[in-house]
């Protein structure tokens, strides 16, 4: 059924995922003597208030909405089960790649420059979430599959 708990955790890991756009992964970081942000759309340099788009990360902005969207997907796969889950542990995976992708991201932009704690930007934790989220909808589609199985041997 679509309005199973599941189908909450899930759309909760899309929406994670897709604040990803609005949050950035580091901020206030002066590279080369210039204050940037760098988010999954690209770094941006600040320059009296004002944020201007220096270099671009397509491949980065793409894997962010397909990641995003897998989550919804799956939501509407109710029917299977069995397949939901597969498709979960797949988009466990996919995050997992894609944090160390995004992380590797921010230290080459960032260069010789530690990372502080106070410059790391919520971004770069949203993917830890939506993993949690996805783990907490996996359990719940297994419940779901138990009590399914449960029904059937009464039967």
């Amino acid at each position: 059924m679509l309005q199973r708990i599941q189908s909450i955790y899930l759309l909760f890991a899309s929406l994670v995922l897709f604040a990803l756009f609005l949050f950035p992964l580091a901020h206030n970081i002066y590279v080369n003597g210039k204050l940037v942000n760098v988010t999954v759309t690209g770094v941006y340099e600040t320059v009296n208030g004002q944020d201007s788009h220096i270099q671009v990360f397509t491949a980065l902005t793409i894997i962010t909405v397909i990641a995003a969207l897998i989550p919804l997907i799956v939501i509407f796969l109710y029917k299977n089960r069995k397949q939901q889950i597969a498709l979960c542990y797949s988009a466990i995976l996919v995050l997992i790649g894609y944090s160390f992708w995004m992380a590797q991201t921010v230290k080459k932009v960032v260069g010789d420059i530690t990372l502080e704690y106070k410059n790391m930007g919520i971004g770069l934790f949203l993917t830890s979430l939506s993993i949690i989220l996805i783990i907490f909808a996996v359990k719940s589609i297994q419940r779901d599959e138990k009590l399914v199985k449960s029904a059937d041997r009464l039967r």
